[in-house]
């Protein structure tokens, strides 16, 4: 691959990837028509200099560029109805959502609901949710730079209640963004610590995503090809990054969200609480997480695991060889080993454990996970 060109492949929709490939953003929206657009990001991305130059480009076309950042790092209902106001109350026309998973699930709520304007939560897929999803959204277009959740070629968003923090889903094919800029040159200075927990994000959802029971065998072989590509670039990309390698970790993370279409698992389930209850970066808690719930998984999945090893390029093809394998990945790219490390307590187990049993993710794991098996893993990753 010529990873300085800027090339154009369809799946699920349009995605303009290379170097350079969010200045066309100007010119695409000149083309349909649109010249309001509301931008949703965070406040690191709304401060750095790339968004600037982004926004100095579509003003020197012409647009009117309005930005929203008030958002948590783990998005609240509160923040997509104070970004559904901004779009009113400026007269937007389209949404461009900038940023990591918080971002984009930002972006893509509001999108639901500029012409959805009944509880945000009528919505929530796992209740049915998404029959109602039946009006006209505004023009959606996506830009990660993050290489993890691959939130821009997604359908749904994760949001949090406000108050009893339980993660609910948004879904509908309606939410699909028109056009992804997936440019890896955003990705280049990012801190190596959003780097690691980021790529451990993509990798969670890949090896997730491949052990769900289910047939799917486009999504099998995407997930696959996809560990193989972090194996390779993750650990360059921490600690000496470069275009290949993070041009990599984004075909990755992309390829993650397609290919978990066939669901997640029990290290999900691990982490949502964290990112609710404790605040927790989600590829953080995803990536400690990972080589206990995987390890949990093995027994009556040995063949999966075989598979897995051989896309990691492993020299013994085991379900243990996987574990250890993550256990030193982490190492190399400075995740710690246990949840203490990172601020969790004896006395958050019961809660996590309640939390994690509630939590969507689950259900699709290979095999069933009770309470008591994740106040288990909790207490062993502690």
């Amino acid at each position: 691959m010529n990873y300085n060109k800027i090339v154009q492949y369809n799946f699920p929709t349009i995605i303009r990837f290379g170097p350079g490939s969010v200045m066309e953003l100007g010119a695409y929206l000149s083309k349909n028509g649109l010249s309001r657009p509301l931008i949703v990001t965070d406040s690191t991305v709304a401060q750095l200099y790339f968004f600037g130059e982004i926004v100095k480009d579509l003003q020197s076309r012409n647009i009117s560029v309005e930005t929203f950042y008030d958002i948590h790092k783990n998005p609240v209902k509160s923040d997509v109805y104070k970004g559904t106001e901004v779009f009113d109350e400026e007269e937007r026309d389209s949404i461009i959502g900038i940023g990591g998973g918080a971002a984009l699930d930002v972006a893509r709520a509001i999108t639901l609901r500029i012409y959805h304007r009944e509880d945000l939560f009528k919505y929530d897929d796992l209740k049915g949710g998404d029959i109602f999803v039946t009006n006209d959204v505004p023009h959606f277009i996506t830009i990660p730079t993050t290489a993890g959740t691959g939130s821009e070629v997604g359908r749904s968003a994760i949001i949090s209640d406000d108050e009893t923090h339980q993660k609910k889903i948004l879904f509908s094919p309606k939410l699909l963004a028109r056009i992804v800029f997936a440019d890896p040159l955003l990705t280049i200075e990012l801190p190596s610590f959003v780097t690691a927990a980021t790529g451990m994000d993509a990798l969670t959802h890949n090896m997730e995503a491949f052990l769900v029971n289910m047939f799917h065998p486009m999504c099998d072989g995407i997930a696959l090809q996809a560990i193989s590509l972090i194996q390779t670039s993750l650990v360059k990309a921490v600690n000496q990054p470069d275009l290949e390698s993070r041009s990599n970790m984004l075909i990755a993370s992309l390829m993650g969200a397609v290919a978990f279409q066939k669901g997640l698992g029990v290290v999900h389930s691990l982490a949502h609480p964290l990112s609710s209850l404790l605040d927790t970066h989600h590829g953080l808690a995803n990536a400690i997480n990972i080589p206990y719930g995987m390890e949990f998984n093995i027994e009556g999945f040995e063949s999966k695991f075989k598979q897995i090893a051989k896309a990691l390029n492993l020299p013994q093809q085991s379900g243990e060889a996987v574990v250890q394998y993550l256990f030193e990945l982490n190492e190399k790219i400075n995740i710690p080993r246990k949840l203490s490390s990172i601020g969790v307590k004896q006395e958050h187990i019961e809660t996590l454990s309640d939390l994690a049993l509630a939590d969507f993710a689950h259900p699709n794991n290979p095999k069933p996970v009770s309470r008591d098996d994740f106040k288990k893993l909790y207490l062993k990753a502690l």
